[in-house]
């Protein structure tokens, strides 16, 4: 029986022996920890097939079994003029799934903008047409799929698919001083668009959007790339109190050639949002400056007239998309934190009726779609705490919605065309993506991916589990936390605390979801006595209105106090060496951690910022405005939480990152942090990466960077 009892201590000493410590070649060259997805399906009309590409083309499967149907477009189907098969990678279904448009040869311009080689296969046919001899941008079909518009040069162009001419509707546009069908760089980045042309429903009218760029300043940075001497590289970028795009909404008539501007007499600055009602009414989101007054306005191209039919205002600042849906009858869907919570409303515009289908202290994170046939919405919450999402499916007539999902860790939902099915994406903190298909009911149809090999793999290595807390801060806000304790957790030792934040309105890093490859590189530092920490300060989402828009007026003020005191009720935990607290971010991020490390002098004693933000000067207007209004009307709020005004307070260690090619947050915050810290003769670390955007990768890049922070924090902390 001893000798017994001795095996099985051995073999157990054996199995704990067999797991090992995350390493930084895991994480960053191997890719051991890679979780895989599922990408490239698209569903089709009926709502019970979808597309993807595949070995032998654009292939047709079935929802519910996952068997093919048959393939739709053959890898050798469509060709160029030269003969040579066209790449199906980028592939877009045109009404009536008959024909697909195909691009080739992507240039990026901005984060999402590009432009492409175009192509339009007709399966009946069998024929490819070459849209324009050129790369062009937004190529959009109309409703019926036989005229379909684009952008080159800063013009809008239209033509017939069954012909060979093409209709030039602009002809004014010049880089740099006038786009038409495309947006801006900071409409773009802000308001989140790059298509900015669309065709009516009945494919009358074409809309697009005209910015005239000519009052905005250009800014300029060097690419130094391999040639001799660099090359600038000027855009337009409009930052805070500085002149915007002048911005008007034109419609086209294909039917007499007539160009008449929607906007004619609107005030509004910003025209974030345009959609076109089942009546074939252009809607036109209007937004003031100030970004607190949001005017809802129906124009109507056979009459040229406009009329307001709905008003959003804020106290502080409304967002620029409510998820505006519309019903066959005109009335519309529409999301709104108006009752403190972010809901869903159904608006009767006709009588000037406004319905709550949600309602609760709670938010409504994503509004999924409208599935009028059978009355209902489908929508994400976070309602069970700020951490977590839920699938729900609720009724256009309001009342109790039905959970399509599990209400534990993070949920996201795809839902198919006519809502007959939805791919669930299911995580949590400490386990990888579950992917499943499911029926409109909740029914779990089939597993499409769940991840086992990693899940397994996990297994094989010793792992600190993420787990979820409320910080008691010492300012007496109690704010939402998540840590990762040290390996193997000693409670007769005292641990280095490694914060990291990220801290934007409406922002949330505390969320039970799964990581990624940042997960496995904090369980590698946890692995070396790291003790890892992160807390939501106020202006963080989740939490409801009051919560994340405390900040107006004073972003970095509120966040900063709430990290400080965070950081000090840490210190007074008995396991925590209170000396060695060190914070770390990117971008907004980076913008806190300088703060942290300034106005937290002595109680951090290090950080990283990467990329950050350091006056909100120097960022963009239509972002930076919508929280802290103009510099002329509040200096003190930029100047005062800015890292340039503290930064005679460094004490600690401090290392700074960008990027020279930040297209999004310049290097010129960077370096005049830098700047600021050598006069007040302060001691610090500084790393620029050449011709690197906002993300800071490409070839080695990554590796370099999280090397350099790797060694920052063993080296510091």
């Amino acid at each position: 029986m001893r000798k017994f009892v001795l095996l099985f201590a051995l073999s157990m000493g054996f199995a704990a022996a067999a797991q090992q410590a995350v390493t930084f070649d895991d994480v960053f060259r191997s890719r051991a920890f890679s979780a895989k997805g599922v990408y490239g399906l698209r569903s089709m009309e009926d709502g019970l097939h979808y597309s993807r590409q595949t070995s032998n083309g654009i292939e047709k499967f079935d929802f519910a079994t996952g068997e093919s149907q048959g393939v739709l477009v053959a890898n050798d189907a469509a060709k160029d003029a030269s003969g040579a098969s066209l790449p199906l990678g980028n592939y877009t279904w045109t009404s009536g799934e008959k024909k697909v448009i195909i691009e080739d040869d992507m240039q990026p311009i901005y984060r999402h903008s590009y432009t492409a080689k175009v192509y339009v296969y007709d399966l009946t046919s069998d024929a490819t047409t070459l849209v324009s001899p050129e790369a062009i941008q937004n190529p959009v079909l109309n409703p019926d799929g036989d005229r379909i518009a684009w952008v080159h040069n800063n013009n809008v162009y239209y033509r017939s698919l069954t012909g060979s001419n093409q209709t030039r509707v602009t002809s004014d546009g010049v880089k740099n001083a006038i786009i038409n069908g495309a947006p801006d760089w900071v409409y773009e980045e802000e308001f989140g668009f790059h298509v900015a042309l669309s065709w009516s429903p009945d494919g009358r009218y074409l809309a697009y959007y005209r910015f005239d760029e000519r009052g905005v300043t250009e800014f300029s940075m060097d690419v130094y790339g391999t040639e001799l001497y660099p090359e600038p590289y000027v855009f337009k970028y409009p930052k805070a109190g500085e002149a915007n795009s002048a911005v008007t909404i034109w419609v086209y008539d294909t039917q007499t050639g007539q160009t008449v501007e929607a906007t004619q007499g609107q005030t509004y600055e910003y025209v974030p949002r345009t959609h076109w009602s089942p009546k074939n009414e252009l809607y036109l989101s209007l937004l003031n400056r100030h970004q607190d007054s949001l005017r809802l306005v129906a124009y109507v191209p056979s009459t040229a007239k406009a009329q307001q039919v709905f008003l959003e205002t804020d106290p502080a600042y409304t967002d620029a998309d409510h998820s505006l849906t519309f019903l066959k009858d005109g009335r519309f869907v529409w999301m709104s934190d108006r009752s403190g919570y972010n809901h869903v409303y159904l608006v009767n515009p006709s009588k000037n009726k406004v319905s709550a289908l949600t309602s609760g202290a709670f938010e409504v994170t994503e509004l999924y779609g409208v599935d009028e046939a059978n009355g209902h919405i489908y929508y994400q919450a976070a309602d069970v705490s700020p951490a977590n999402r839920t699938v729900y499916r609720g009724s256009l007539k309001g009342g109790k919605a039905k959970a399509l999902s599990a209400t534990d860790g993070w949920n996201g939902a795809t839902f198919s065309t006519t809502y007959a099915n939805y791919i669930l994406n299911h995580s949590d903190a400490n386990t990888p993506a579950r992917i499943s298909l499911h029926d409109s009911k909740g029914k779990e149809i089939r597993v499409l991916e769940d991840n086992a090999e990693l899940v397994q793999r996990m297994k094989d290595y010793t792992l600190s589990p993420k787990t979820f807390f409320t910080l008691e801060a010492t300012n007496g806000q109690r704010l939402p936390a998540w840590e990762m304790k040290p390996t193997n957790f000693d409670a007769s030792k005292k641990y280095p605390i490694l914060m990291f934040l990220y801290g934007g309105p409406g922002s949330q890093q505390v969320t039970d979801n799964f990581g990624g490859r940042d997960y496995f590189w904090y369980q590698m530092l946890a692995n070396e006595g790291y003790w890892i920490v992160c807390v939501d300060n106020r202006g963080t989402g989740g939490q409801g209105r009051d919560f994340t828009k405390c900040t107006y007026l004073q972003l970095g003020k509120y966040e900063t106090e709430d990290q400080i005191a965070a950081a000090k009720a840490l210190a007074l935990r008995p396991n925590v060496d209170g000396s060695r607290i060190g914070i770390w971010g990117w971008s907004y991020g980076g913008f806190m951690a300088a703060h942290c490390i300034t106005q937290g002098a002595d109680v951090f004693k290090a950080a990283i910022s990467v990329a950050p933000v350091t006056n909100w000067r120097f960022y963009d207007n239509i972002y930076t405005e919508r929280y802290m209004r103009t510099p002329a009307e509040n200096a003190e709020g930029y100047d005062a939480n800015s890292p340039l005004s503290h930064a005679s307070k460094l004490k600690g260690n401090y290392l700074l990152i960008h990027g020279t090619g930040d297209d999004n947050v310049h290097v010129q915050n960077s370096m005049r942090l830098a700047e600021e810290l050598i006069q007040n003769n302060k001691d610090f670390e500084y790393m620029v990466y050449p011709d690197k955007n906002h993300g800071i990768y490409g070839g080695m890049t990554r590796i370099h960077l999280y090397t350099k922070m790797t060694k920052f924090w063993r080296e510091n902390l």
